[in-house]
């Protein structure tokens, strides 16, 4: 297995990309795993309080995944336990209207297997988000449906909507996902975590 994670943290490929960008910023891939990490984040794309933090989850959508996952920050934040692996390691941009941009593919492509071959003793995997369902999930259709269907999905994985605020609606129309969902997906997470 070899270690991507210098190489990774130095990729520029998307350069262009996010120079043409409302935010014209320069790539920073936030590069948050090890060997070991028994629990798997696969999200979609830092924003920009990650990006200028390079910190994954450093804003309110990480409070609240952590209140979902029912982990403390120093838990949370442990490499050696907890591996946050995204479709794409660098902020996307805002677009126009200054909505966040989708994870550009070309980053999973160039880098994902690697990344997810570093973290071999994964027993657990939190789907955060689409982009990260439809690259895991062979039946995806929605993210709702994803979300509900969780004990279809392959063994030790389950599917969340991203815990932005801007989700807010979807959790006061699907009453289950906290009734239903969060008291699995916490039990399966101090499993892993422990």
């Amino acid at each position: 297995m070899k270690d991507i994670r210098s190489d990774l943290h130095a990729c520029t490929l998307c350069a262009q990309r996010f120079a043409a960008t409302a935010t014209m910023h320069q790539p920073n891939p936030v590069v948050w795993f090890q060997p070991g990490a028994r629990l798997l984040i696969a999200s979609q794309a830092p924003g920009m309080k990650v990006h200028r933090a390079n910190t994954p989850f450093w804003d309110a959508s990480g409070v609240r995944l952590r209140a979902w996952l029912g982990l403390d920050e120093e838990a949370f934040y442990d490499r050696s336990r907890v591996a946050i692996i995204p479709m794409a390691f660098c902020f996307p941009g805002y677009d126009a209207k200054g909505s966040d941009l989708p994870p550009p593919p070309v980053c999973a492509k160039t880098w994902r297997k690697y990344a997810l071959a570093m973290v071999p003793d994964v027993r657990l995997t939190v789907l955060i988000g689409g982009h990260a369902m439809r690259y895991h999930l062979p039946d995806f259709t929605t993210v709702t449906q994803a979300v509900r269907d969780h004990d279809t999905h392959p063994a030790g994985t389950f599917a969340l909507p991203h815990p932005s605020w801007r989700n807010t609606g979807w959790l006061k129309k699907n009453p289950w996902f906290e009734e239903e969902v969060l008291p699995r997906l916490r039990t399966a997470v101090a499993e892993v975590m422990t």
